[in-house]
């Protein structure tokens, strides 16, 4: 009897633990990856992503970042931001045929990007560092596989290079940055055109605007308080007057 006790509780946990693992997976966190901020963009437009890396040692220090911009989705424009204490390297190739660029074709495009710290910019235990560029247009893809490597001081090597995996994810995933059909039939707009469009400015103009519409909105009732307080007084005079001629002459 104890044995069959033992076995229905052994058959009882394995259920709870099959149910545990459909709800949620059961899989082990993954650790802290190198990624692509944000990670979803649109297809044929411009945008400004950030390589995020993340310090996974306890001890070493990350000293240099490689990112390979992938083959088979050429981009005509990339350019980086200056990252402080960082310097930065760009490595290009051939393209053909050429990526068409507003027109124009871009023979030559970016295929690597290298950044090395300075010796007091290194990515220390505990912490992390973002890397900006601005690309486009943007692949007519579904994604974007960035392969990544990853530099201690110690000279430890992380080859983050795993294309992504159905059903779950590799054991040192790429950044990936997802790509949806564009929305709009209009041609996609250009660096300096997309800064303005979504720039702070475009919030200042609506500001002005409806500060501007209040003010108007506020001279208008202002006015109209001023000339019903005229006709007022105007015919309150008017009122007196009459008032005045039409009193009875003094007798004697």
């Amino acid at each position: 009897m104890i044995r069959h006790r033992r076995t229905a509780g052994a058959a009882a946990a394995l259920a709870v633990g099959a149910v545990a693992a459909a709800v949620f997976g059961f899989a082990a966190p993954a650790s802290a990856h190198v990624t692509v901020n944000p990670s979803e963009a649109k297809q044929g437009g411009y945008g400004r992503f950030a390589f995020r890396v993340p310090n996974e040692s306890d001890s070493a220090s990350t000293t240099k970042v490689e990112v390979f911009l992938p083959e088979d989705a050429p981009v005509g424009s990339v350019s980086t931001m200056p990252v402080p204490g960082w310097t930065v390297a760009v490595e290009k190739r051939k393209v053909d045929p050429p990526v068409q660029v507003h027109g124009s074709e871009i023979s030559e495009v970016v295929a690597k990007i290298t950044w090395t710290a300075g010796a007091d910019a290194v990515i220390a235990p505990g912490t992390f560092q973002e890397f900006p560029i601005s690309m486009g247009p943007l692949p007519e893809v579904d994604q974007m596989v960035f392969k990544a490597l990853q530099t201690y001081s110690d000279g430890g090597v992380v080859r983050w290079i795993d294309p992504p995996e159905p059903g779950g994810e590799p054991a040192a995933p790429a950044p990936v940055l997802t790509l949806t059909p564009a929305t709009s039939a209009e041609p996609s707009a250009s660096p300096v055109e997309s800064a303005v469009a979504e720039g702070p400015s475009g919030d200042d103009d609506g500001n002005g605007l409806a500060v501007g519409l209040g003010v108007a909105g506020l001279v208008a009732g202002l006015g109209g308080l001023v000339l019903g307080g005229l006709a007022f007084a105007r015919t309150r005079r008017e009122g007196d007057a009459g008032e005045q001629g039409a009193e009875p002459a003094a007798t004697s």
